[in-house]
């Protein structure tokens, strides 16, 4: 009996709930402001630097003093100025080219075949008989008519041999003259005569 009281008390007895409210506080937490990001500075990029370039002036040549061309026979003539066109950044003036030196063309004495036989000077009367030989180099002046003007003695074996020379080239001697440029010349020759009595006969 007591049992069953005790059962009936313990269900019997009301049900107790505890119910526990939970608060929940908020604090508030500063958070701090991001600072803005820092503006793009455009890039500058630097200018290019501009190089001003000078074209050095050609040196303008010294011209010599003008000649004064007078009448001559010279063909050499005188000095040619030869003013160019004007050609942008060349520069301007007046050039001056000089002619190439004239060579006059040079030659010689030349004996006259048509007087090669009265070449050979007399055999000398004295020499002959004393049996003497000989030789005599002369130097002679031909003008431009191809004679002989002057006989200068070189070597002579006697005075005999060089007179006879002398005598004969004065007197029988021609040449075709020397020429300078076409034009008859004087000129120096020197020649030499050989006397031999087996040639003599």
């Amino acid at each position: 009996m007591n049992g069953a009281i005790l059962a009936a008390l313990i269900f019997s007895t009301p049900e107790i709930t505890t119910r526990v409210e939970t608060i929940l506080e908020g604090t508030n937490i500063p958070i701090p402001e991001t600072p803005p990001p820092e503006p793009i500075k455009p890039e500058i990029k630097p200018k290019p630097e501009t190089k001003v370039i000078q074209r050095a002036q050609p040196e303008r040549p010294i011209n010599p003093d003008p000649i004064i061309q007078t009448a001559s026979t010279n063909l050499v003539s005188g000095t040619t100025t030869i003013t160019p066109p004007f050609v942008p950044g060349t520069g301007t003036g007046t050039v001056t080219y000089d002619p190439p030196p004239h060579v006059a063309v040079l030659t010689g004495a030349l004996r006259d075949p048509k007087y090669a036989s009265v070449f050979q000077p007399t055999y000398p009367a004295g020499e002959r008989r004393a049996g003497n030989e000989g030789r005599v180099t002369v130097r002679v002046l031909i003008g431009a008519d191809g004679r002989v003007k002057q006989v200068i003695k070189v070597s002579a074996a006697s005075d005999a041999f060089f007179e006879v020379t002398e005598r004969q080239a004065l007197s029988k001697w021609r040449f075709k003259p020397a020429t300078r440029d076409g034009v008859p010349q004087e000129s120096w020759q020197t020649l030499s005569v050989s006397f031999v009595l087996n040639e003599e006969g």
